[in-house]
């Protein structure tokens, strides 16, 4: 999955890179660094980012790495990768994206964010939102309410009725699926992950079997004109529920992630709310959307979507327990796990 430029040895390239960015990383760790003078800096790491929060602001700086599915290598890489970022996440979170800040090399030879001096790495600048009203907490601790999910049904339904269709054949849409399921396929049967292969052999047939019996739902999809560019990762923790509900963290780093029909979408969302215990929030937003776009989707298709996307997280699941950033691997195969049990309960009902 992971490859690095032919012209330096992985591992050099790796380290060469690794001490380059702890060097930012240690600089983006002090308070004084920031102009909202914050009394401290707490900092996450992800997959592909390092994340730094103060009390009111949040600075996002991309790790050089270079996947199969994105390149964060160069600078010109970071550069238009943050900028992609702030405008694609305007559209459903505008006043959170404040803009991209550079991270320089001032005369005296230290770094300084958003200085005059020379480029060496960009961020994304984002107002801080309030953890407590994130989706994901919010259902853990029990304080969503009925006018919060209908505010976001209502959010997300606007944005994919204004959304503008894309032009994709029939035949390419339901072709896509059968890629994306044999990649499924090969990564979930790798023995490094010693998921059960008779239940991962199991989903991949009957998905199949829905293909080859039932593919026409895909095609009419994509014959309605129902693919739109839409956010690509609609999970509760990208969800905050401010009186006016925003969304962040679209998938900006690969576009064709982003091409999808606004049910795939949604049962994207329903299954991760039934993951976390509240399968209604996820059914209420789907059939608002149905309902405001006169959208007659059958059920058929989106418990297929359902069962795909599960996968699918399953997947990206056991990709973390091979990347050495990652801690708590056991962790991701347990959720790897709930995954496959998930698409299989959706795969009972077609």
């Amino acid at each position: 999955m992971v490859f690095e430029p032919s012209s330096l040895d992985s591992d050099a390239y790796r380290k060469m890179c690794a001490m380059h960015i702890e060097e930012k990383v240690a600089f983006l760790r002090r308070p004084e660094v920031y102009p909202d003078s914050p009394e401290r800096v707490d900092v996450i790491k992800t997959h592909m980012s390092w994340v730094f929060l103060t009390e009111r602001l949040v600075y996002k700086l991309k790790k050089p790495v270079r996947y199969d599915y994105l390149d964060f290598s160069t600078l010109e890489d970071r550069r238009r990768n943050c900028e992609n970022e702030v405008r694609l996440n305007r559209r459903l979170a505008e006043h959170v994206y404040l803009g991209t800040v550079p991270l320089t090399t001032e005369a005296d030879g230290g770094l300084k964010l958003g200085g005059e001096g020379r480029v060496v790495d960009w961020l994304v600048k984002m107002r801080r939102l309030p953890a407590d009203r994130m989706l994901d907490v919010t259902i853990r601790e029990g304080t969503v309410d009925a006018e919060d999910v209908r505010k976001l049904s209502q959010v997300l339904a606007n944005f994919y009725r204004l959304s503008s269709s894309l032009a994709i054949s029939p035949a390419e849409y339901r072709h896509s699926f059968e890629a994306d399921i044999q990649s499924n396929l090969i990564e979930l049967s790798d023995s490094r992950y010693a998921l059960p292969r008779v239940q991962v052999d199991r989903l991949m047939a009957a998905q199949r079997q829905f293909l080859s019996e039932q593919g026409c739902l895909l095609e009419q999809r994509a014959g309605d004109g129902r693919i739109i560019d839409a956010h690509g990762d609609l999970r509760p923790q990208h969800i905050c529920l401010t009186p006016e509900p925003v969304i962040i963290d679209c998938l900006e780093f690969n576009r064709q992630f982003r091409i999808l029909d606004p049910v795939d979408e949604l049962a994207y969302l329903a299954l991760e709310c039934e993951r976390l215990s509240a399968p209604a929030i996820g059914d209420h937003v789907l059939r608002h959307y149905k309902k405001a776009a006169g959208d007659a989707c059958p059920i058929e298709l989106i418990v297929f979507y359902k069962a795909f996307r599960a996968c699918l997280r399953a997947k990206i699941a056991v990709w973390h327990t091979v990347d050495h950033d990652v801690q708590d691997h056991q962790h991701w195969l347990r959720l790897a796990r709930t995954y496959l049990d998930l698409a299989e309960q959706y795969m009972r009902r077609w």
